[in-house]
């Protein structure tokens, strides 16, 4: 790439969100527009993949055109074109993909593919001015929920993951046991606010052993029998009165991020590195954010997290890290595929 500023334009498409950005080389965000699915997802209590197509194909055009309006900028001003390739829904992926290669075709423009989850741990990268490798990152969503170690922008060895569920999916499924709206850990979050985090005993899953592995399936398990009783036999469910639901909120999103920070602090230590990233739609939560803060503080360990705005899927990091695989001569041709899995 030249030393002149390089406006990439990218897209994101791989779930229930059709996004586009542009980004001065890396950094500066140009404009960013988000057209999210939740009020047409809300209906089943989950992403519905024929319907986060079906979205996408109709709003993509839309979105992209709008981004560079708000830029104010022609097709002719771009650098080049990003957009995410994997690991997503495979129809969603299409849809991203097929429109970035019919543009980076008609703009004579190149393109490049991008890792969904590499690019939500550029979005935390992006709020450090000079950042100094490495880092211990933590990749958090309904999707996700990953440790690596990031040697830079775009070496990232990973540590451990989910045994099951995502943390998100997890709050998002207890968000439904306790009848709370979509998505859960927006719901969860907002109803415990003011709830007692100690009031009910969850057990943070995989902290006795020296795995940096996940596992939150068994805290679903513990939340549905604590509502249902044991064996979820009880025709007439809520054995805890409804009137504590903040406290029931406070201790499972307790619960489950207190395991977050801890498995972050441990593969800090495991690898004698002082900083961590945290990227992803669980990286909004305010409990997260504010016991992470304080467990690295008593550790000297620096926690960094990407604005909220970049947490939840957006093109803004998709823009901001295809500028890196640009710079490092990483461009793909217009086969560029898709894949589910990363």
């Amino acid at each position: 790439m030249t030393s002149e500023t390089q406006f990439i334009l990218g897209i994101e498409s791989s779930c229930d969100e059709t996004a586009a950005a542009i980004v001065a080389d890396g950094k500066q965000v140009i404009s960013s527009v988000v057209h999210s699915q939740i009020d047409e997802h809300a209906a089943w209590g989950g992403v519905v993949p024929e319907i986060a197509g079906r979205s996408h194909l109709r709003s993509i055009r839309t979105v992209v055109d709008q981004c560079l309006t708000e830029a104010n900028m022609r097709p002719e001003q771009l650098s080049g074109i990003a957009v995410t390739n994997r690991p997503g829904l495979m129809g969603s992926l299409l849809i991203g993909v097929t429109a970035a290669k019919a543009l980076a075709y008609a703009w004579q423009k190149p393109i490049v593919g991008v890792h969904h989850i590499e690019a939500h741990i550029y979005a935390a990268l992006m709020s450090i001015e000079q950042p100094t490798f490495p880092f211990i990152t933590l990749v958090v969503s309904g999707g996700h929920t990953s440790l690596y170690r990031s040697d830079s922008a775009l070496e990232h060895q990973l540590l451990g993951a989910t045994r099951d569920d995502a943390a998100g999916e997890c709050l998002d499924k207890a968000a439904a046991m306790l009848e709370l709206s979509y998505p859960g850990g927006p719901s969860i979050q907002k109803a415990g606010a003011h709830g007692d985090p100690k009031s009910f005993q969850f057990k943070q899953p995989m902290l006795n052993r020296e795995s940096l592995d996940f596992s939150f399936s068994g805290m679903k398990t513990a939340l549905l029998y604590k509502l249902r009783g044991p064996g979820n036999r009880l025709t007439d469910p809520w054995i805890v009165d409804r009137k504590h639901t903040a406290d029931v909120c406070a201790s499972f999103e307790h619960a489950v991020v207190s395991t977050l920070a801890r498995k972050c602090v441990r593969a800090c230590q495991q690898h004698d590195i002082q900083q961590v990233l945290v990227g992803g739609g669980v990286a909004c939560n305010l409990r997260l954010r504010r016991i992470m803060d304080e467990l690295c503080a008593e550790h000297n360990i620096q926690a960094t997290f990407a604005p909220p705005a970049y947490c939840t899927d957006n093109a803004v990091m998709i823009a901001g890290l295809g500028y890196e695989l640009f710079a490092a001569d990483k461009a793909d041709s217009l086969n560029l595929d898709v894949f589910a899995q990363a």
